[in-house]
């Protein structure tokens, strides 16, 4: 632990160092030159500066992970995402705001998203590479004979179960959103914005689930496998895509668009998810399952890597979002192909720990716990947020499971689990603040209901978990 502590606080200091230093230093080369044409314009930032800035995003991430994880018993991916905000100008912008100011200048921010958009890509790939695997295990009966109400039918009792899921455990925190926007409109809504997209941003940020960090939270705790995993992970993927379509009603509304460009997304959604499956998914089976005949020594991780990013693009453009067309790709991976889990392996610990980190650290930089400071009515709305995003998950997701036959305990496995936010709901507010629908000092209230709802996660698993160890064994002691 010491050594992860020591490795996190080196290149901070390393940075500190040498920006205290760094008007001594020569100009770039190039800088003396860089007049030209457009006086005026933006100088781009020196190589050294991003380089700078990516390892401590990196060494921060792993360092504020590996605390959450040894101390607090969170998900590694809570305290990386904790650590954008300690990076940000709540934290280190306010403890040594020239620090901070230089580490991370103007310029810098458009070269930190786009680390973000790839890592957010490749990290979905990766989750429904995994999906695929899973839901591979699930079509033999005899792989989950141990999971209460698995077995032959379990694959349309799932779907059901799913569907319900994904109704009413978007629904009922999406209405509960409305209703706080209600509320907040009069005195919270910024100037020039309509009631309807803020009420439709609202609904949508109460109601979303985030698929990436909840299938890491699965992963990390070994549930990929159970059906409570298996249904949250299926109900998650189909919240976002519905709260993502909800999301571009909300931005045509606001743009003054009208409803056919919402038409229009929806039917190239549709186009691209019957292409990838009719046509890119047996090209997929026929290059894959033969990779010495198709593909030449070490052409598999490229087309991979191309795959994904055009995916991404696809469904970027579309108007839904990269992580979904990144997703699909990975889900339409034949999983016992050959070379393909190596390909996975090399990925993995690159993407988690190089690629993701700067997406929390751009999420940080726009975060101001300041602006909330004393003003004792932006924290009472916090609560109330809050309240209303636990609620609405928790008894929407796990009432729609109960009621499908899933069993009590698993349940309210389903109704945490779809509580978990952060990731997804991280990208939609900040649409909302790039829009003008949120103010700063609300994205940083649903910033904290984020990182809040998806930190309870893991203590309330825990907290099932030992539930039903002491009931089996009071059961043991009563049949002795």
């Amino acid at each position: 632990m010491g050594l992860v502590l020591l490795l996190g606080a080196g290149p901070v200091v390393l940075a500190g160092l040498l920006l205290r230093h760094g008007a001594q230093w020569p100009a770039h080369p190039g800088a003396a030159r860089g007049g030209g044409r457009g006086g005026g314009a933006a100088k781009a930032p020196e190589p050294w500066r991003l380089l700078l800035a990516l390892a401590v995003v990196v060494a921060a991430a792993r360092a504020v992970g590996g605390v959450f994880a040894r101390f607090l018993r969170q998900p590694r991916v809570v305290g990386e995402m904790v650590s954008g905000i300690v990076l940000g100008p709540s934290v280190l912008g306010a403890v040594a705001p020239h620090v901070h100011r230089t580490l991370f200048p103007a310029g810098l921010l458009p070269c930190i998203d786009a680390f973000a958009q790839i890592g957010l890509a490749l990290f979905m790939f990766l989750v429904g590479l995994e999906f695929a695997g899973e839901s591979r295990a699930a079509r033999r009966p005899r792989e989950i004979s141990g999971v209460p109400g698995s077995g032959g039918g379990s694959g349309g009792t799932g779907g059901r179960a799913g569907t319900m899921i994904v109704l009413c455990g978007t629904a009922l925190p999406y209405s509960l959103g409305v209703a706080l926007a209600c509320a907040l409109y009069g005195t919270r809504a910024p100037d020039g914005v309509g009631f309807l997209p803020f009420a439709l941003f609202l609904g949508v940020a109460m109601s979303v689930t985030a698929f990436p960090v909840l299938a890491s939270i699965l992963m990390e705790r070994g549930m990929m496998h159970t059906r409570a995993g298996r249904l949250a992970v299926l109900a998650a993927a189909g919240a976002d895509l519905l709260c993502w379509l909800l999301l571009a009603v909300a931005v045509a509304l606001l743009r003054n668009a009208s409803l056919a460009g919402v038409a229009r997304t929806l039917a190239l959604t549709t186009a691209f998810c019957a292409a990838m499956v009719l046509l890119v998914r047996p090209l997929l089976r026929t290059m894959l399952l033969r990779p010495a005949r198709w593909l030449p020594d070490g052409a598999l991780l490229a087309l991979v890597l191309v795959g994904v990013l055009l995916s991404g693009v696809a469904t970027d453009r579309i108007g839904v979002h990269l992580i979904f067309g990144a997703f699909l790709f990975g889900a339409l991976c034949p999983a016992d192909a050959p070379g393909l889990r190596a390909v996975q392996g090399r990925m993995q610990e690159f993407t988690t720990s190089v690629l993701l980190p700067p997406f929390f650290a751009s999420v940080g930089l726009k975060t101001e716990l300041g602006l909330l400071g004393g003003d004792s009515a932006l924290w009472l709305w916090f609560a109330a947020a809050l309240a209303v995003a636990v609620a609405g998950k928790l008894a929407g997701s796990g009432l729609a499971a109960a009621l499908t036959g899933v069993g009590g305990r698993d349940a309210l496995r389903v109704g945490v689990l779809m509580n978990c936010r952060g990731l997804t709901e991280l990208v939609i507010l900040g649409i909302g603040l790039e829009l003008g629908v949120l103010t700063p000092s609300l994205f940083t209230v649903l910033v904290l209901v984020a990182l809040t709802a998806t930190a309870m996660t893991a203590p309330l698993l825990d907290l099932l978990d030992r539930g039903e160890t002491a009931r089996n064994r009071t059961l043991l002691s009563d049949h002795h």
